[in-house]
């Protein structure tokens, strides 16, 4: 059973959680203050997801961040497939990618009254493009073209606006893997530090390492991890220590422990790990995420409609699978925690539906907070 599905309107009537006003001096501070705190307890959602596919737009939303409780406030239209999306540093400014043939990135003026207002969209160079970041200074958009297996750069103005691509990078070599056709940019993120730029390909079984030059725009490759081969990498997600990152395998059903050098950028993976949640071809581990303080990796099991979870060991430098839990709908293609990290979002394509779970902060265990949210192909969450 899921809840009211989020209703389909051009303009939302809800779209980031507002910033409270300062206290004022007066016999009402106390109420100013309880309200305040009202608004503080709610927060922002927005969900990717397929037009082409039965989607309607961005899903836009608000979460409850005490009890996890999501209600939808409407959707924003006129994006096509907003399969991934992405807020600026300064949260003025949503991204989404156009996954689609002639790929393509939007930026997204948010209105703090929901007004928001597609700022326009620029060409990717490549194909099907199905992740983005933005570079932590603020000035760069990054994207991964899964299709042509490229990445791709765009400087961002003052506005939040995409300006024109100043960098198209492909992957080359290695020559792909078993069973693909070519290189399949999968992620592109930036270290922990902001030295280095990491873009994980599925189909050359390869993490590479470049370096931004952050007055141009351009990306200049310093090194590649290779993959076992057929281990299809997926998505990363380093450890707070910025030491080590933990990268989910989609298509031998695994995911590795990758020591990081934050000096020259290397990133080296150890043995692959199961997952728990079947064997390779079967399940298709989507996202990893990882707690605040670093002590647990949740991973998101596709085929196997769970999520698995790991104790963090050694610093950051092992992974102990802890068991798996029901993710509570259908092929959870995406995981996000909330940005205090109590509550898990699950974006569930299958079902149609967004899960949401607790997060015990101590033993890293995971309980269900009600039942999933309705909201056509579910593919990506952003809660704020």
């Amino acid at each position: 059973m899921v809840a009211a599905a989020v209703a389909t309107v051009a303009v939302p009537a809800t779209a980031a959680a507002t910033t409270p006003r300062a206290t004022p001096t007066t016999t009402h501070a106390a109420g100013v203050a309880a309200r305040s705190r009202q608004l503080l307890a709610t927060g922002t959602l927005f969900i990717g997801t397929y037009t082409s596919s039965g989607g309607t737009g961005i899903g836009l939303a608000s979460y409850d961040t005490g009890t996890g409780d999501i209600t939808g406030t409407g959707t924003l239209q006129g994006v096509g497939d907003p399969s991934y999306l992405a807020v600026h540093p300064d949260g003025s400014t949503l991204y989404a990618v156009n996954e689609r043939q002639d790929g393509g990135v939007t930026a997204i003026a948010l209105g703090e009254n929901g007004d928001h207002t597609v700022l326009g969209t620029r060409g990717t160079g490549g194909s099907s493009p199905c992740h983005l970041s933005v570079h932590p200074g603020g000035r760069w958009l990054l994207s991964a073209n899964y299709g042509s297996g490229n990445v791709a750069v765009h400087p961002i103005d003052a506005s939040g606006a995409l300006g024109e691509r100043t960098d198209l990078v492909t992957h080359t070599e290695p020559a792909p893997g078993p069973g693909q056709n070519g290189p399949h940019a999968h992620q592109i993120v930036t270290s922990p530090d902001g030295a280095h730029v990491l873009a994980v390909d599925l189909g050359t079984d390869s993490v590479y390492t470049y370096r931004l030059d952050e007055t141009a725009g351009t990306l200049t490759q310093v090194s590649y991890a290779r993959l076992p081969a057929g281990a299809g990498p997926r998505h990363l997600v380093f450890h707070p220590s910025g030491q080590f990152a933990y990268l989910a395998n989609e298509l031998n059903n695994t995911i590795a422990v990758c020591a990081y050098d934050p000096e020259s950028g290397t990133l080296t993976p150890g043995d692959p790990l199961p997952t728990g949640a079947g064997g390779a071809g079967s399940s298709f581990p989507s996202q990893p995420v990882i707690t605040g303080n670093g002590a647990f990796v949740l991973l998101a099991n596709r085929g196997h409609n769970s999520l698995s979870r790991f104790a963090v060991e050694d610093n950051g430098a092992g992974l102990r699978l802890l068991g798996t839990v029901p993710v509570g709908g259908d092929y959870p293609r995406q995981l996000a925690l909330s940005p205090d990290g109590t509550l898990l979002f699950a974006a569930n394509q299958r079902s149609n539906a967004v899960s949401v779970f607790h997060v015990d902060q101590d033993s890293g265990e995971l309980a269900a907070a009600g039942s999933p949210f309705a909201s056509p192909v579910a593919v990506c969450v952003l809660p704020l």
